[in-house]
């Protein structure tokens, strides 16, 4: 692969194997201080960003390359400059690209044009990174990829859609319980399915999140509004109402249950102080995994590894 644009796009055996690479990167980062000696990377993100833009960074310094930051104002993909004028430019000067966008299809489209790496670091319709972080940290806590149950409570969103389709590939076992009107794409659920036929991953769906967490070993949890629906707040929030990660919640899986979350968080929304500061917490284990998965990411489709 050149690119990693969908979890969709790795083999089973792909999305083992770079886990297991993350695993290796993190315990020993010397091995690859320059494996990207010399080589500067893009960094093009349409929204703010606190991990993704700084584990990138810290990713890609630390294994002796450079990274150019290019914000929401810096560009302007498809405003200021068509996005395929923009990948054929910076095709001549960089070893590759993480876009961070609203729109799926600006990645997509980019990739067409842009003959180096293209790393999806997030689209409002996957967050695949963010996936592998998640399952390497379930294998740091669990020392299994396929017996933990993860339980996904909160909305239909990016961040669901990978984790069910890494599930999928890694034969794992996931629930996730959502609103009615806020279900994950059934596009990304029946390709799920279709994959877990021949992996035997395990994939539930739920609307009450009581249910949905019984037995769980992980409870997972992201925003109920995401950048670019803040016009949505109110019925958002009506709609959620039960949806909280809490006490109650944690005590209804009947285990010693870890608690997971992508940052940012609204304390108080989709998850409370508590749980958050807890003991059962691994929101910031999760964090730190960024920087491995991502690391091993570029090592993987550059071929330095």
């Amino acid at each position: 692969m050149k690119d990693f644009i969908s979890i969709a796009d790795l083999t089973p055996a792909d999305a083992k194997h770079l886990i297991e690479l993350a695993r290796k990167v993190k315990k020993n980062p010397a091995r690859y201080q320059s494996a990207f000696k010399g080589e500067k990377f893009g960094l093009i993100f349409e929204k703010p960003s606190t991990r993704t833009w700084v584990s990138f960074d810290v990713g890609i310094s630390s294994m002796g390359g450079s990274a150019i930051y290019l914000g929401p104002d810096d560009i302007k993909l498809g405003v200021r400059e068509e996005v395929r004028d923009v990948a054929r430019v910076l095709d001549r000067y960089l070893a590759g690209v993480v876009l961070r966008t609203f729109a799926h299809e600006t990645i997509t489209e980019f990739q067409k044009y842009f003959g180096k790496a293209v790393i999806n670091g997030l689209s409002d319709f996957e967050h695949p990174c963010q996936a592998l972080a998640d399952y390497l940290t379930v294998l740091e806590k669990f020392g299994s990829l396929k017996k933990p149950l993860l339980t996904f409570v909160g909305d239909g969103n990016n961040v669901l859609h990978s984790l069910v389709l890494l599930a999928a590939k890694l034969g794992g076992r996931i629930h996730y319980a959502t609103p009615p009107k806020n279900e994950p794409s059934s596009v990304v659920i029946n390709q799920a399915r279709q994959i877990a036929r021949k992996t035997g991953a395990q994939i539930q769906a739920f609307h009450d999140p009581l249910k949905a967490v019984r037995g769980a070993d992980v409870i997972y949890t992201d925003v109920w509004i995401s950048m670019g629906e803040e016009h949505l707040r109110k019925q958002k929030m009506k709609a959620f109402r039960g949806m909280q990660v809490n006490r109650k919640l944690l005590s209804a899986t009947g285990k010693n249950t870890q608690v997971m979350h992508c940052l940012p968080a609204h304390r108080g929304e989709e998850i409370t102080d508590d749980v958050m500061e807890g003991r059962q917490s691994i929101v910031f284990d999760q964090a730190e995994n960024r920087l491995h998965a991502q690391k091993a990411v570029m090592l993987w489709l550059c071929k330095k590894v």
